[in-house]
């Protein structure tokens, strides 16, 4: 089994993966000031919630978008499992040809969920990554990476919003039922999630017009369902665990060895 992390400024996923495939996962928020004992703990308490031996663990493997993590994750993972794992970074094999200015600036999440998608999805291919910030990421016919574009994500935009304002409330990210809301609430609701939804209509028809090509649609992260509910856009495929299939693909390239 190989144990995979893919920690992110919110939260940090977690799983056992077999063949490419899940056996478990597991979410944690991101602690900044958690030390790589304390995140031992958590991983040991977890693999035992799942009922998880770490002896079958055979192999592990780390992205990480938060650099002061890196090596915190490293000690815990090294601990709990006995293997060193993997970091995601320059100089690894992933099997993409990435047509970036600078190539070396694209995240590891990024990274991980392309190789994801290369390896299980038709091309070419739009990967919408709902987390912190929403990344889509474009692959062409031939599985180049080409580029993407960054938005704010869900909570970040709500949290924003509720802070820049004197009389706005956080609200519960729930359809309100109609886009002409009746209530301060439901406004913001409307604003929030139709909004977004437009948002990705639009930026998913302008990507496709520049592909020349209806392209395969993914969509991951915390609000991808709710998110492939709300768009218009047909055939709208959802995968939770995308970034994980990345993982798995990327640690066959390299890890072995």
């Amino acid at each position: 089994m190989l144990f995979a992390i893919d920690a992110g400024n919110t939260y940090i996923a977690a799983g056992g993966l077999t063949g490419g495939m899940p056996v478990f996962t597991a979410t944690l928020s991101t602690d900044k000031n958690k030390t790589g004992d304390e995140y031992a703990i958590l991983l040991q308490n977890l693999m035992e919630i799942r009922g998880i031996d770490p002896g079958d663990i055979e192999g592990a493997i780390i992205s990480c978008v938060v650099p002061s993590l890196t090596a915190k994750l490293r000690e815990a993972v090294t601990q709990v499992t006995g293997k060193r794992p993997l970091i995601v970074g320059p100089g690894m094999k992933t099997g993409l040809n990435i047509l970036l200015d600078n190539p070396g600036q694209m995240g590891s999440d990024l990274v991980s969920i392309a190789v994801g998608a290369l390896g299980h999805y038709a091309l070419p291919c739009v990967t919408a990554d709902m987390g912190t910030a929403t990344i889509l990421g474009v692959l062409d016919a031939k599985g180049n990476y080409i580029g993407g574009a960054i938005c704010p994500g869900l909570p970040l935009s709500l949290a924003a919003l509720a802070a820049g304002t004197s009389q706005l409330p956080n609200v519960e990210l729930t359809p309100p039922g109609r886009v002409i809301g009746r209530s301060t609430v439901e406004c913001m609701q409307s604003g929030m999630l139709y909004g977004f939804a437009a948002m990705l209509d639009g930026m998913l028809d302008r990507i496709e017009a520049e592909l020349g090509t209806p392209p395969t649609v993914v969509f991951t992260g915390e609000h991808a369902e709710l998110m492939a509910e709300l768009c218009k856009r047909e055939e709208i495929v959802t995968d939770s665990h995308l970034i994980l299939k990345g993982l798995w693909g990327i640690y066959e390239r390299n890890g072995k060895k």
